[in-house]
């Protein structure tokens, strides 16, 4: 089923709380269509009493062991039960995320939902596993045998970001579910819409009551108490570095475990001599897409000094390709960002480049568009690796072009960074690539474009880009503690 402007959507208002449908009796708070500036809806945030509801409801099935006991066999199946719905749902989730993030249909469709279904079925795969280890006998000063058991940490508290908000939910639910953990999860007040219907079709599925409760408000009080509350035995989070150092010190209070998935200034390395005929307009999508609100988007392009010229010029040519505007319409690439103050920051680091000494090549400014908060695709040129434009996180559709002389220098500058959550090589000689790309202090190396996300891959980042893996058996075991078990033997 094609989903258009017309497809129906449920913008559900209710949270989810130990398995009900609950309204926020908390302040109201308003979500924008990005793409239009009109209001989308208006949602009664939770208030701490119903987010103490749902962390203990959520305590209550761990201590149970409703969902932890249960056959490993059976948990998958039920997992793969709660994907059935969700896929059968699909038209109206994707429809949720164009309305309230504004991505274009086409990026919508394959990256806000049927690639991270994909990943994430793979976690009902992954619960099915026994990963007790037999590690034998042991016989000094006494005989004894050992092994070792994976169990689970306990509650999950899980707070996603606005710009993949179904993709960021589901992998922190489906990885705390995989590995037996009960999740409460807050959504960004920005964009709630997709994951607060994600919680209703997980009800509907039949999974027990109180296994996963999602909460929502603007009020900060409602994330720092999912970080701070001693019944949250670890804490998931994906947004901003800031923030990020913000929810470890939280935490630290309870010594509860954090993984973080953060922000990233990613380096692409176009190899001396690559056709760039072929890349282009690629390479400037890639960190265009969902407006450039992506932590991985190859936002540094360094070009070898020989290739500077020709890279500008090919850019310049093929920029129109780069189609910005309705996110209905199918041929759109880049949509709106989210919010006027977002809106403004993107346009502030452009306009802080230009007094750095560094220059638009390629699009830039505001395009002619009535309504929302529009950024035109834009490539900065004469960029020092030292400049804030390509140090921090713009986070909007900016790509600062940097030249270098050697490919030592352009892996130096590449690894130059607080950050290290992606890297990219492009280059005709795929080996000279690949060893490139190897020497990047960066989480994910793309090789020539990579593949799709892979649900039996870690993804993380290294530096400041976070602590932690998701995805696959890594991203299950974030939240599995080992427990060693060890009996005497009989003496002779």
């Amino acid at each position: 089923m094609q989903v258009t402007r017309d497809t129906k959507i449920r913008l559900v208002t209710e949270m989810t709380i130990d398995g009900a449908a609950v309204p926020g009796a908390g302040a109201p708070f308003t979500v924008h269509n990005p793409a239009t500036g009109e209001v989308l809806g208006v949602i009664a945030g939770a208030t701490t009493g119903q987010t103490e509801q749902a962390i203990l409801a959520a305590r209550r099935v761990f201590n149970d062991g409703t969902w932890s006991n249960l056959a490993l066999q059976e948990r998958s199946a039920a997992m793969h039960r709660v994907f059935d719905v969700i896929e059968a749902n699909r038209a109206e989730l994707v429809a949720t995320i164009v309305a309230e993030v504004g991505t274009p249909i086409t990026t919508a469709e394959a990256f806000q939902f049927d690639i991270p279904l994909h990943v994430s079925r793979a976690f009902a795969d992954l619960a099915a596993i026994d990963r007790t280890e037999h590690i034998g006998e042991h016989f000094y000063p006494v005989p004894s045998a050992s092994l070792v058991g994976y169990r689970p940490v306990g509650v999950v508290g899980g707070i996603s970001a606005y710009n993949y908000p179904l993709h960021l939910s589901m992998i922190k639910i489906f990885a705390a579910m995989a590995a037996g953990c009960p999740i409460v999860l807050t959504p960004s007040p920005r964009a709630p819409f997709a994951t607060l219907l994600l919680g209703r079709l997980i009800a509907e599925a039949g999974i027990p009551a109180g296994l996963v409760n999602i909460v929502v408000s603007d009020d900060l009080a409602i994330p720092q108490m999912i970080t701070t509350h001693p019944e949250i035995d670890k804490v998931s989070f994906t947004g901003s570095d800031a923030v990020g150092k913000i929810i470890m010190r939280q935490a630290s209070d309870t010594l509860k475990g954090v993984a973080l998935e953060l922000g990233g200034k990613s380096a692409n390395i176009i190899m001396p001599g690559t056709d760039l005929a072929a890349l282009l307009p690629a390479v400037h999508m890639r960190y265009s897409r969902n407006a450039g609100q992506g932590c991985a988007s190859p936002t540094r392009i360094l070009v070898h000094k020989s290739q500077a010229d020709d890279f500008i010029e090919r850019s310049v040519s093929t920029w129109s390709a780069i189609k910005i505007g309705d996110p209905w319409d199918r041929e759109t690439i880049v949509g709106p960002l989210i919010r006027p103050e977002h809106l403004a920051r993107v346009s502030g680091y452009v306009d802080l480049a230009l007094s750095e000494g560094a220059s638009v090549v390629a699009g830039g400014g505001k395009p002619d568009i009535e309504g929302g908060w529009w950024y035109n695709p834009t490539l900065i040129g004469s960029v020092e690796n030292n400049m804030r434009i390509a140090r921090e996180e713009v986070f909007g559709p900016v790509g600062a072009m940097i030249t270098y002389d050697t490919v030592d220098d352009a892996v130096r500058m590449a690894n130059d960074s607080i950050y290290g959550l992606a890297g990219y090589v492009f280059g005709d000689d795929l080996d000279a690539a690949i060893a490139v790309g190897s020497r990047l202090q960066a989480g994910t190396v793309q090789i020539n474009g990579g593949g799709g996300l892979r649900g039996d891959a870690p993804y993380g980042g290294f530096k400041q880009s976070g602590l932690g893996r998701e995805f696959g058996e890594w991203g299950v075991r974030e939240f599995l503690e080992p427990q060693h078990l060890q009996w005497a033997l009989p003496t002779a």
